[in-house]
């Protein structure tokens, strides 16, 4: 099926919302606020925020949290034919997942200058040196999603007491 771009960037828009609530959500455990959705025949397979300190979990990004309960529904660690949303672009971390797991699409809101690695750095999802490649769009409500963002870490450093 030739997919219409006005569609696409409708559906990309929509589930870039779900994700955006996610992070929101986030907020509510005092965790950074990055969200995330995959998609799959344009159905809600998973989706997640961060959980690091919840789970008091290192890797528990957004994107991890989302392709383990994702892997675990489908019986697979193969996600392929799937779109993951996320409202930060992915770190080295979540970005290697990403390609270990084929997911075939990714969809980012804000670029993460200092620890992205699709776009910023690194370029992990669209690399010839590994084996599996990732169709990405970036900046999809990058001002919503950034602005959440910057407006956490601007709340706690103004409440750190000296």
């Amino acid at each position: 099926m030739v997919r219409n771009k006005t569609v696409e960037q409708t559906d990309d828009i929509t589930w870039m919302r779900l994700a955006l609530a996610e992070a929101q959500a986030c907020l509510e455990r005092n965790e950074v606020p990055v969200g995330a959705v995959l998609i799959a025949d344009n159905r809600l397979v998973a989706k997640a925020g961060n959980r690091t300190r919840t789970d008091c979990d290192p890797t528990a990004h957004a994107e991890m949290v989302v392709l383990r309960d994702a892997a675990h529904q489908v019986g697979n660690y193969r996600l392929t034919g799937t779109t993951l949303y996320v409202t930060l672009e992915p770190c080295a971390m979540c970005a290697g997942a990403l390609v270990q797991a084929r997911v075939q699409r990714l969809v980012f809101g804000a670029t993460d200058p200092k620890a992205g690695a699709v776009v910023s750095h690194f370029r992990l999802c669209t690399t010839e040196i590994l084996n599996h490649r990732l169709v990405v769009t970036g900046g999809i409500l990058a001002d919503a999603c950034g602005a959440l963002l910057r407006d956490f870490f601007r709340q706690r450093r103004g409440s750190v007491v000296l």
